[in-house]
């Protein structure tokens, strides 16, 4: 794969799966700018892509809950490499685990702000960017934006309903609207849906008819084809890298 002379924006980029996909497109000649709310991490991670010498990385603070910021991280990105060929919606999270509030209590008894929370960051914070990016790639005539959806958005949760209600949107309504009005501009959208991930070890426990859970890196071998000269031909589609967890129904 060669990324060399493309951008992309990755949000959630100081940890995670954000990171390493920063890091991998770099390792391809990319550039890349980094998002995310905690200033010293991204800082160091910015650091040490730079320090390689592969791809350049810029790192932008950014709260994808805010417009204003996420138009500033657009901004930026062209301002510093001239074009966003790439967008990649990392940033999210089930509200209750993320802010440590209302684990224990039954949906109708934990505060509706932390569902606002979590239906800000994992469907607002795409869609603003979305918005935001989608001006850039209509002046270019070219770009991708690749959402992250989740096996959650297929299953549901009864307790922490935000993160299914967000990726269920992000995973039919907002993907398919942004490849319908991109096409004409020569503009993609994907989906990507992991089951379980390795970025916590409770994932672990998260059953599969593979006995397993993702590796990291396995979710981002298909982003990066997905975004490749390979993988030109996928549009508007929601891709489930899972291990087969969503073919074997709900109690594999």
């Amino acid at each position: 794969m060669n990324f060399v002379g493309k951008t992309a924006i990755s949000t959630g980029a100081a940890s995670g799966m954000g990171l390493l996909f920063a890091q991998n497109f770099a390792e391809f000649g990319g550039n890349v700018v980094m998002c995310d709310v905690n200033e010293s991490v991204l800082d160091e991670k910015v650091k040490e892509i730079n320090d390689k010498g592969n791809g350049k990385a810029i790192g932008v603070v950014c709260d994808v809950r805010d417009y204003v910021q996420v138009c500033n991280a657009r901004d930026q990105a062209v301002e510093a490499f001239g074009s966003i060929d790439v967008m990649v919606n990392f940033a999210g999270g089930t509200a209750r685990r993320m802010l440590n509030v209302g684990w224990e209590a039954d949906f109708p008894d934990v505060p509706i702000n932390v569902f606002d929370w979590g239906l800000d960051v994992n469907l607002k914070g795409p869609f603003y960017f979305a918005h935001a990016v989608l001006k850039q790639m209509r002046e270019q005539n070219s770009g991708l934006i690749i959402n992250i959806g989740s096996i959650t958005g297929a299953e549901g949760d009864g307790r922490g309903m935000d993160y299914p209600t967000a990726k269920a949107g992000l995973m039919y309504g907002l993907t398919k609207s942004i490849s319908q009005y991109g096409a004409s501009h020569n503009i993609r959208c994907v989906c990507v849906s992991p089951g379980p991930v390795l970025t916590r070890s409770a994932m672990a426990n998260m059953k599969t008819p593979m006995g397993r859970a993702a590796e990291p890196r396995e979710i981002i071998d298909l982003i990066l084809f997905i975004a490749s000269e390979k993988g030109q031909f996928i549009n508007g589609e929601n891709i489930m890298i899972d291990g087969g967890r969503n073919a074997a129904g709900r109690n594999c």
